[in-house]
């Protein structure tokens, strides 16, 4: 039984979220990416307190493709320490998870468009 996770992550600037939301789609390691507007953070690094802007970024993939998802990210995420949350996804509408599997099967030539949910 195919499973399904949602994966987060954050970057620096929108036009490097939209970019790696592009390649990670192209690449069918993720069905869709969600950039959220700019927001705040506060986090600790390097024993001193800091606050930065960034973007949330929200990728939806299988669990299949986690290995080649995070090998991706890891090799091409500007922070030395990039955010990586898996969050298994435990339920949802039949059509749009297997709308997720086809759009990362390697397999298969993926959909031109999302369905509507």
């Amino acid at each position: 039984m195919q499973t399904y996770v949602l994966v987060l992550t954050t970057m620096p600037t929108e036009d490097q979220a939209l970019q790696l939301a592009e390649m990670l789609v192209q690449d069918q390691l993720a069905a869709c990416v969600n950039v959220l507007p700019r927001m705040s953070s506060i986090y600790r690094w390097e024993e001193q307190l800091r606050r930065g802007t960034e973007h949330q970024v929200i990728i939806k993939t299988t669990t299949g493709r986690l290995s080649a998802l995070h090998g991706r990210l890891q090799a091409s995420h500007p922070y030395e320490v990039p955010e990586l949350i898996e969050i298994p996804i435990v339920g949802g509408g039949r059509a749009y998870l297997n709308w997720v599997s086809a759009s990362v099967d390697r397999s298969q030539k993926p959909e031109r468009e999302k369905p509507t949910d």
